[in-house]
């Protein structure tokens, strides 16, 4: 179910830690007319993803908080003359095709556009309690749509963001909807708006809009009639229950730092045979990744014939055939995998694992992408958790990412963290460490009784060399 904001509820009781001040709808500041991109097969396949939610931490005075949310929305309206799409909504066109659509023209029903900005405070909430590694369930109180599923954005915003001030700072929480764009894009707004938000009289890259050029074949999609609908129906269901609906398990989030010289120490581990195997040197993904994907399958306590899936969301901006620029607003993202048994990847070394990753990784060129988009579009396919595989580790974002370089004037982040939405069990998202250089933030959500063995397994947590 989605939480409003400001209204969050644990065992049954609804707690209002938050008060919403205000609410606003922000446009952009310069008339842009009337707008349209379709979805393309790389945006598609995440209609039934959730909102993607980001929730920055920055310390900043109390009596300024009034005068910083108008310079906020002030440079959100200018670089949203940029970021046009995101101040859109979702249509169809007469094919029933999903695009987005803008229009500011006053003969058009332009009042259902803009992004929705929430101003809102938590008197009680100290700043530190929502930095710390544990996921607090009042994250959920301080970043919108939580619950919500992108194709709603045919009747909701496309971005909504809350900015809540608490003790000792204020929170920006962000729901971008991921039909529309991914991670790479999200994280240039972010740091576009910032620059506008310092004094800069325009962003440093501009937006690349057109999705045509990335792929050209529109495909209609059969969408679901609520979340509720896609997440209950038959297919959502383990099969291995009967196609009967089973108890959500208990999930805990949690990020677990690595140093630069933890980073440094699981490569070299990782890379120790590889002069003499004559293989090609694993990369830090792959290391971590490996490193990652036998701690968590320690955790679960497979056993030696289980399967246990590795899935990756891989940035395609280069690997495309004419390949697409950085600033390519949009989805241009496809999940690869690999798969082996719990046994043959505990027994084997590290290479092993690191090995499977690289090749799969190595193998995704234009040719694996343009037969992939191919067959999804033959028969295009809604995405569920269980896609991701049987005992699956499944990394999103990237420590690539300069989140802490998002300063809007008031210094960088004390923290970045994910929202509640698109957690299950294995999903892994990496983020740039807040000390910067090669260290990373992993933020991890298991199975509550696998989180607990995987906090005492010292061999995944290098605490040794972590400070």
């Amino acid at each position: 179910m989605a939480t409003e904001n400001g209204k969050l509820e644990i065992n049954g009781t609804n707690v209002a830690k938050v008060k919403v001040l205000n609410k606003a709808t922000v446009l952009p500041s310069k008339k842009l007319g009337k707008k349209e991109t379709f979805l393309t097969t790389f945006d598609l396949p995440y209609v039934t993803f959730y909102y993607n939610q980001k929730v920055l931490l920055y310390k900043a005075h109390a009596h300024d908080f009034k005068q910083i949310v108008e310079k906020l929305k002030e440079a959100l309206g200018v670089v949203l003359g940029e970021f046009w799409p995101l101040a859109g909504r979702l249509g169809k066109d007469e094919e029933g095709v999903l695009r987005v659509e803008f229009s500011d023209d006053v003969d058009d029903d332009c009042d259902k556009y803009g992004v929705e900005v929430v101003e809102a405070a938590a008197e009680d909430v100290e700043l530190a309690d929502l930095a710390q590694n544990e996921a607090s369930p009042l994250l959920q109180e301080v970043v919108p749509y939580t619950g919500v599923m992108n194709f709603e954005g045919l009747h909701l915003p496309l971005l909504a963001v809350q900015i809540t001030k608490v003790k000792g700072g204020i929170v920006i929480g962000c729901s971008f909807n991921h039909a529309v764009l991914d991670g790479n894009a999200t994280w240039h707004f972010m740091s576009s708006w910032a620059e506008i938000s310092r004094g800069a009289p325009t962003i440093s890259i501009p937006p690349f809009h057109d999705r045509a050029k990335a792929r050209n074949t529109r495909v209609k999609l059969d969408l679901p009639e609520s979340a509720e609908a896609h997440e209950n129906a038959p297919e959502s269901q383990d099969p291995s229950g009967g196609g009967e609906p089973k108890p959500a398990p208990r999930l805990r989030e949690k990020i677990f730092p690595f140093s630069e010289k933890a980073i440094d120490r699981i490569k070299s581990q990782v890379n120790g045979n590889v002069a003499s195997n004559g293989c090609k040197p694993f990369s830090t993904f792959q290391s971590l990744g490996v490193h990652l994907w036998l701690a968590i399958s320690r955790a679960r306590n497979l056993k030696a014939e289980d399967y246990t899936v590795f899935a990756i969301f891989t940035d395609c901006r280069k690997r495309v055939d004419p390949p697409m620029p950085n600033g390519y607003c949009g989805n241009l993202i496809q999940a690869i995998f690999t798969v082996t048994v719990a046994g043959m990847l505990q027994a084997s070394g590290p290479e092993y694992g690191a090995g499977l990753l690289q090749k799969v990784i190595g193998e995704h060129d234009w040719q694996a992408i343009e037969k992939r988009s191919m067959e999804w579009e033959a028969v295009p396919k809604l995405f569920r958790y269980k896609d991701a595989g049987i005992n699956s580790v499944a990394i999103g974002s990237s420590p690539r990412f300069k989140i802490y370089e998002v300063d809007f004037g008031f210094g960088k982040a004390e923290r970045v963290k994910s929202g509640s939405n698109n957690k299950f069990d294995g999903m892994v998202y990496l983020y740039q460490g807040k000390d910067e250089g090669k260290s990373i933030d992993v933020e991890i959500t298991l199975e509550a009784e696998a989180m607990e063995r995987l906090e005492k397994d010292q061999e995944f947590l290098m605490e040794k060399i972590s400070v």
